[in-house]
């Protein structure tokens, strides 16, 4: 049953009036306090602003009583993010823009109806202008490493066209000229003072939002162990610079089967590898006692 209040109702005795049904108070929702110094990669967000202050407050109470949701991002993070932040320590891009992706994707390879796929949202255009292979048998899209280094150089020329790390994330979604436009539009020099359709003007809301309760999960009331996330499975590097007819039979080489190939490899899109050029690709496979039959 939905609702705020849980219902007991006995069933009466044979000479018992019927009473009314007991309310029991079991489940409460608290308003959430909204932090004073919130920011996105070290850029103040300004909540003393009335619309600011509920706009944030809107994505605070959402993703904090969004509880599956929220669980599943600490499950996540904690499998994703050491692969994220190295690269984007490596480009200068601050640590803040991991939450991008998790408001991106929810950190799985999600597919976008505009056509944009992987953990970072990537479309097709902008993968192979970054130098990512984009077809039916391969999509690096779909590789986390790869992907998150397309994604940095994206970010950085933001920053330059832009001048703030705020409005380079909301161009992210946006688009630089379309962040570029809307600015001159309407005269103002800050995401915050824009207005901005439904999806971009929640953008930066949501991903602070998510910064807040990853980053302090007791204070938004999550509670969970550590054996409770998700952890990366180890793997080796095997190297295939050929045409692979049957991607089954190679697992099954290494002692795991197709899922597992695929698990580890999301970027193979197909169960063969046309390779025709003899290009080098990298694969990896984990390593054995991970899998109940590796």
């Amino acid at each position: 049953m939905s609702g705020l209040f849980i219902f007991a109702v006995q069933k009466p005795t044979e000479n018992e009036e019927v009473a009314e049904p007991k309310t029991s108070n079991d489940y409460n929702v608290y308003a959430v306090q909204l932090p004073e110094n919130l920011n996105f990669a070290g850029e103040k967000m300004p909540i003393s602003d009335p619309d600011v202050y509920e706009r944030m407050d809107r994505e605070l109470l959402v993703n904090t009583y969004w509880q599956s949701n929220g669980l599943l991002m600490f499950k996540r993070a904690q499998k994703y993010f050491p692969i994220i932040e190295p690269i984007l320590k490596k480009h200068g891009i601050p640590d803040d823009f991991k939450y991008l992706a998790v408001i991106e994707s929810g950190l799985t390879n999600a597919v976008s109806p505009a056509g944009a796929r992987g953990v970072w949202q990537i479309m097709p255009a902008t993968g192979k202008e970054n130098g990512l292979e984009v077809n039916d048998n391969v999509d690096e899209r779909y590789h986390l490493e790869k992907s998150t280094e397309v994604a940095c150089k994206y970010l950085l020329q933001s920053k330059k066209n832009l001048g703030s790390w705020t409005l380079a994330a909301a161009a992210y979604n946006a688009g630089n000229a379309g962040i570029s436009r809307r600015l001159r539009e309407q005269g103002v020099a800050d995401y915050y003072d824009l207005l901005l359709g439904e999806e971009t003007g929640r953008y930066m809301f949501r991903i602070v939002a998510l910064k807040e309760i990853l980053k302090h999960p007791k204070v938004y009331g999550f509670n969970f162990e550590s054996s409770d996330l998700y952890n990366n499975i180890p793997t080796f590097s095997v190297t295939v610079d050929r045409e692979v007819k049957d991607f089954a039979a190679f697992a099954k080489d290494y002692g795991i089967n197709y899922k597992i190939l695929k698990i580890h490899n999301p970027w193979l899109r197909e169960p063969h590898l046309n390779n025709k050029s003899g290009k080098k690709y990298t694969i990896e496979i984990p390593e054995k006692g991970y899998y109940s039959k590796s």
